[in-house]
């Protein structure tokens, strides 16, 4: 018996020093750490990269502010008269805070079926997507990640319309995200392993 709570013990403590499902990494405000942590986002930011043409630290912005890293990410639920639940604000899910509609859309054109919300590799991979067709459909620089943000909150058509120029709270979100994309962009130009 004590060799079996022994193992128990071990393995729960060799199991707690890893990487919980879901959690964001620690240092959320350092580019370099961020990829040491998590040195699989490398090769998903790199891929995203070859094949859409967006930049790592935009991506990372964008992913920072859409679910600060956080895999399973979701909205808030809603509650009537304060205690009833009655579900999320919204679909979005996952690194990207994609909603169902837009993700299933991604899935038919270029994902696949088996892309998930919850993956690296597939969230980046969407956002490249949807970005290249922000740029496609707008004008809007990949490398501008201010208004790739507005675009990406407020869809292409909400974007063309200029929904965003009502709600202050959003352009202020967008300015925050662009200052984090040059951070980190400034960030990974000296990180080692940032070799996009």
């Amino acid at each position: 018996m004590s060799r079996f709570f022994l193992a128990l013990m071990i393995a729960l403590v060799l199991g707690s020093c890893g990487e919980r499902q879901g959690s964001a990494p620690r240092e959320l405000d350092d580019a370099c750490s961020i990829l040491t942590e998590r040195p699989h986002y490398v090769r998903a930011f790199r891929n995203a990269k070859r094949r859409w043409g967006v930049e790592p630290y935009v991506l990372m912005a964008m992913i920072y502010q859409e679910s600060k890293f956080i895999s399973n990410n979701r909205t808030p639920h809603q509650f009537a008269l304060g205690v009833i639940p009655i579900g999320r604000q919204s679909s979005a899910f996952g690194y990207s805070q994609a909603l169902d509609g837009t993700w299933e859309e991604y899935q038919r054109d270029h994902g696949g079926y088996g892309s998930r919300r919850d993956d690296i590799q597939d969230a980046t991979d969407f956002m490249g997507w949807y970005m290249a067709q922000t740029t496609e459909e707008t004008g809007v620089a990949l490398y501008d990640t201010r208004n790739q943000y507005l675009a990406y909150h407020e869809g292409r058509s909400g974007y063309l319309r200029g929904t965003y120029r009502s709600k202050s709270w959003l352009v202020r979100i967008a300015d925050e995200v662009a200052a984090r994309s040059i951070m980190y962009q400034q960030q990974l130009a000296y990180c080692r392993q940032a070799r996009f």
